[in-house]
This record gives C-alpha cells, sequence and structure tokens, in this order.
C-alpha cells in the first residue's frame, strides 16, 4: 500500500515529521498539562530531537502546521492496527494548548480519518481515550464517532512510589466506513 506524506484542510497541512520539528514539539511536550493523558512525561529538548527523528521515519506519525506560516501545532497519530486483513486504524492526537478551542484538532482528525476512509480503504477508525480528559472524548463526538465502550482499568502508565500500576479506565470510540459515508 501506498501512503501519501502529505494532506491538506481548509487551514491546515497534515505532512511527515521532519528532523527541524523538534522545537515545536518541546513547545507543547513539555507541558505538563499537554501530556497528562499521555503514555509518557514531559520532554526535554534533547529528547524532543530523538522524537523528531523517530517519527520522521515512521508512518503513524503526522505533524499538524497551520497553512499560513508552516508552524507545527500539534500531532495526529493514526495507525492501522493487526490483523490487517480487519481494515481498522487506530487516531490519537496531541496539540499544543496554545492553538486549543480553536477547531485544529476536528479539523485535523476529519482530514486523516477521510484520507483512511476515502483513500486507504478503512473499515473502521477507532480511538481510545482516558475518561477524565473530557476534551478527547468530547472531539471524538464532534466527529460522530460512537462509544462503544467503557474499559475498568484498562491501562497503566504510571506507577506508585513502591512500583505498583495506576490503573485507569478507558473510553473507545469507533466509525465504520459506512457510517462516514452517510455523514459525508
Amino acid at each position: 500500500m501506498c501512503y501519501v506524506v502529505y494532506l491538506e484542510s481548509e487551514r491546515l497541512i497534515l505532512r511527515k515529521f521532519t528532523d527541524d520539528d523538534w522545537e515545536d514539539l518541546y513547545e507543547y511536550l513539555s507541558n505538563e498539562d499537554v501530556v497528562k493523558y499521555e503514555p509518557y512525561d514531559t520532554c526535554s529538548e534533547d529528547e524532543c530531537k530523538e522524537i523528531a527523528v523517530w517519527r520522521s521515519k515512521n508512518e503513524a506519525f503526522w505533524a499538524v502546521c497551520l497553512k499560513e506560516n508552516n508552524k507545527l501545532i500539534g500531532n495526529i497519530y493514526f495507525h492501522q492496527n493487526e490483523p490487517k486483513e480487519f481494515l481498522t486504524w487506530e487516531i490519537g492526537y496531541v496539540f499544543n494548548s496554545s492553538y486549543y478551542g480553536k477547531g485544529y484538532a476536528t479539523e485535523a482528525s476529519k482530514r486523516i480519518m477521510q484520507y483512511g476512509f476515502q483513500e486507504l480503504g478503512a473499515h473502521r477508525i477507532i480511538a481510545n481515550c482516558n475518561p477524565k480528559n473530557t476534551a478527547s472524548w468530547k472531539l471524538l463526538e464532534r466527529l460522530s464517532m460512537r462509544r462503544e465502550g467503557h474499559f475498568k482499568k484498562k491501562a497503566s502508565f504510571n506507577k506508585t512510589s513502591d512500583g505498583k500500576a495506576i490503573w485507569h479506565d478507558a473510553y473507545q470510540y469507533a466509525m465504520l466506513e459506512e457510517e462516514w459515508f452517510r455523514m459525508i
């Protein structure tokens, strides 16, 4: 399957990462509020340099940039799950808090979903989020994704001081190909 490396929406460009994206990545991955629900802690400049290089080689990560000035304001994760024949992709997102409330995450997510359904032939697109992350599940609902489950203590990203896992719940959302095509 051939993947594109550049997508456009009304105000945004979604493109593959480059090594030079580390400064903009650092701007938001160093913010505790931004990474609060992510499976990693805040990142240093050196870590962001490594992340930018790694993401530039990973087809699942998309840099989300403003068309007007090419400023990287966030990223989309979009990856096909196994088994491949189930044609299921998973979407995730992290955005710079300076750009919250402007509809950028919704616009970028809609564009990547369009790419998934209309160009990659996805049967299903899923997303997971922590129920405490209200902004995330509200975004998924704005995308017309359906909440399919509330999984109790599904994941653990952190540990107590004595090394025990701190478990958290997760919502799972999904949209089927036919739901997408009915919506557009």
